[in-house]
């Protein structure tokens, strides 16, 4: 049984992962947003950005939901409603089909407790709700084993390695891992 025939409460209860709550990205997240571009955070992205390219990416983030391409959420831990990381999805090609892409960051004083999975899995919720595209896909690098074990333990299918561009012009190992939108 994969994550679409469960309920989120029911993923949360089996693994007692912390309680976590998705909030779309806002012009007030970008302190958040610095916070996810230091050299530890980007270690699977390529590193850093630049200023101008943080402040490219934040409004990004807020304008993603109203162009109706995707959404961003900052990632909230319960009860403190603490910013711990991000969740989103947005459209993209691959393979020729158009998909949606799925990607999460938690910061590093808060990895490994079952918050980027906990919030992976509301932000898959959102996706079967909108039922707007067929296929959900994550491609965490090859070396990134938190990433690929989240993908697991959400349902993913591993499809395969790929060279991937990211960012522009470098190419990245990735394993591509697929989840079908669910049809409820």
């Amino acid at each position: 049984m994969g994550i679409q025939d469960r309920g989120v409460s029911d993923i949360s209860e089996q693994r007692n992962a912390p309680e976590v709550r998705i909030e779309p990205w806002a012009e007030g997240d970008l302190d958040l947003l610095h916070l996810l571009n230091t050299p530890e955070m980007t270690l699977h992205f390529g590193g850093p950005e630049t200023e101008e390219k943080v402040l490219s990416r934040h409004k990004r983030y807020c304008e993603i939901t109203g162009k109706g391409t995707g959404r961003m959420f900052k990632i909230l831990l319960l009860p403190q409603l603490e910013p711990v990381g991000s969740v989103g999805y947005w459209d993209t090609i691959w393979q020729e089909e158009s998909v949606y892409e799925i990607g999460w960051c938690v910061l590093t004083a808060y990895q490994g407790r079952g918050i980027a999975t906990e919030a992976t899995a509301k932000a898959i919720a959102y996706i079967n709700s909108e039922k707007k595209r067929s296929f959900i896909h994550a491609f965490p690098k090859i070396n990134n084993p938190a990433s690929n074990a989240i993908c697991r333990k959400l349902g993913f299918s591993f499809i395969g390695e790929y060279d991937f561009e990211y960012p522009k012009g470098c190419f990245i190992r990735i394993n591509d891992w697929m989840l079908p939108v669910s049809e409820k």
